[in-house]
């Protein structure tokens, strides 16, 4: 959308490329054609190149965490506020469960009394498993806790509220992997996560998250229980939602199952009819999608960065009960 008000730079360009070679990233940000930049680097080099992007007038879609630490993620978030541009970060499995929350706010269901949520996977399941720059603290920050315990976070806050205190333990449980040349390499952050967490409502809740689970493949599992039903869900059974109501008969009191289709939004819009079903790329699309409406509408996007950054205080609330061994409050 060149040339709309929403999507205009702020800053004129002041470097360009030599012929015969491609730009840099920071040449590309002093492009004025381009409007919105997306980071999708390993973590660590997320903050440089999200403030230079802020500070170039640009909106920025990153990816998640945020950052490596809850004080960087802060910085970002108060360089966005000050730059007026739109952000978002990438914790996309939400735009699968907007139905999810829906659901979950019809009649007593929505005051949540507890939320169980786990995240499961087998990308190092074995030590023969090659190590990469997500075992390296420098460069990925905590392990299995940021890289997919991210993602729990931000779903409890969007599905139940804010995380107001933490119980957590952190393993990893293979300590060394040989890298392709055969070095011995050591593993610098944690394989495992589990947590218990009271929410500022009053809910109780568990998230748990595994990079090591032999058997699943993306088993990211959220159940939520409330004073009238329960609800479940699994992301490898992408279109389904397990539904709970009390029936008047015990022998026909169970969950039932409800298939996704076009009454389930964002479905409406991809699929014609029930049971066709939507795929994970499907909500990539779905988040760009909210994401430049936002921008040409000049409405909120989110998660922007200060949801980032309330995620990264969590997490390192988290890592820091792990240490102490005891509850941690989330700073305010």
């Amino acid at each position: 959308m060149p040339g709309s008000p929403a999507l205009s730079p702020r800053r004129p360009a002041t470097a360009s490329a030599s012929p015969g070679r491609p730009p840099t990233w920071r040449e590309l940000l002093a492009d004025p054609k381009i409007e919105l930049v997306s980071i999708a680097t390993p973590n660590v080099l997320h903050k440089e190149m999200a403030l230079a992007a802020l500070a170039a007038g640009k909106h920025v879609w990153c990816e998640k965490p945020l950052a490596l630490t809850a004080a960087d993620a802060r910085e970002l978030a108060e360089a966005a506020a000050s730059a007026g541009t739109t952000t978002l970060v990438g914790y996309n499995y939400l735009r699968r469960l907007a139905g999810l929350r829906e659901e979950a706010g019809r009649g007593r269901r929505a005051r949540c009394r507890d939320a169980v949520s786990r995240h499961l996977r087998r990308g190092l399941h074995g030590a023969g498993e090659l190590p990469s720059w997500r075992c390296e603290t420098a460069l990925a920050g905590t392990g299995a806790l940021g890289d997919m315990g991210s993602h729990l976070v931000n779903l409890a806050h969007f599905l139940v509220g804010p995380i107001a205190e933490v119980s957590a333990c952190l393993a990893t449980a293979i300590t060394e992997r040989r890298d392709a040349q055969g070095r011995l390499r050591r593993v610098e952050n944690d394989d495992v996560s589990e947590t218990l967490v009271r929410f500022a409502n009053g809910a109780l809740g568990h998230l748990g998250c595994s990079r090591i689970a032999w058997g699943r493949k993306n088993g990211l599992d959220f159940e939520l229980y409330g004073q009238a039903g329960g609800l479940r869900f699994t992301q490898e059974r992408f279109n389904e939602i397990q539904l709970f109501k009390p029936a008047d008969r015990s022998d026909d009191n169970g969950f039932r199952t409800i298939l996704t289709g076009p009454p389930h939004a964002p479905f409406d819009r991809f699929t014609p009819g029930w049971g066709h079903g939507l795929g994970f790329n499907d909500l990539k699309v779905i988040e760009a999608a909210h994401l430049l409406q936002a921008i040409a509408e000049d409405l909120p996007a989110w998660p922007d960065f200060a949801e980032g950054w309330r995620v990264e205080a969590v997490v390192e609330t988290i890592a820091r009960s792990a240490t102490t061994k005891r509850w941690e409050l989330v700073p305010a």
